[in-house]
């Protein structure tokens, strides 16, 4: 199924925009309970702003929130940000950990954030388990788990390590583009044959073509 999956998701990366580690963790950060669209409209003029971690530890609150107001949840996402700049001033020396154990003890962060970090900014692989990948598996049949972090140890025997990063984006493509969360599109899927849960959406294959989203995907 994987590889079926890579073969139609050939392009299928981080699809938030960054130029460093920095960068794409505090867009990581920003990119809860909004689309990836919306953060890579804002990160331009914030980071122009605030360029590294000592500069948005050091920002105007009331400043900050203006320029994340798009993204929804501006108030906290600002204190978060505060936050973990300055904790990665305080104890990085301004610099992005390399190790999952040192990401997750930085504010706001948690292991999704930090597989994101590692496998797309730093080149540490890891499974990413956000609301589609979480979906996909057990749909998939790959695990009964429910619990994010379950989830990412009882894939990651599954797959060799070396896979995991690539892994994630693809499944993350192909829940963001066919199988929906509300109403995938089984008839217009590429492992509809080996899918245990096909038929959960639409099966007829006109039907079906429609529900698909073409990239970049504005909406989860």
């Amino acid at each position: 199924m994987y590889r079926i999956l890579a073969e139609r998701y050939p392009d299928a990366a981080c699809e938030l925009d960054f130029e460093n580690p920095f960068q794409l963790l505090v867009a990581t950060v920003l990119s809860a309970q909004t689309t990836d669209v919306t953060v890579n409209r804002v990160t331009p003029t914030l980071f122009a702003r605030w360029p590294d971690a000592a500069a948005l530890a050091a920002a105007d609150r009331t400043e900050l929130e203006e320029v994340l107001r798009p993204t929804g949840f501006f108030r906290s996402k600002a204190a978060n940000v505060l936050a973990l700049a300055a904790d990665l001033v305080e104890r990085y020396d301004g610099q992005v950990p390399g190790r999952l154990s040192d990401l997750v003890t930085l504010a706001g962060v948690g292991r999704k954030t930090a597989n994101v970090v590692l496998g797309d900014a730093v080149g540490v692989p890891g499974i990413t388990v956000d609301t589609h990948v979480g979906r996909l598996v057990r749909r998939f049949g790959w695990t009964t788990e429910e619990d994010p972090v379950k989830v990412e140890h009882a894939i990651g025997a599954r797959f060799p390590r070396r896979a995991w990063t690539d892994l994630s984006h693809v499944l993350i493509f192909h829940g963001r583009r066919t199988c929906h969360a509300r109403r995938p599109a089984c008839g217009a899927c590429p492992v509809a044959r080996l899918c245990p849960s096909y038929g959960v959406g639409e099966t007829d294959p006109e039907k079906a073509a429609k529900l698909v989203k073409p990239g970049p995907v504005t909406a989860a």
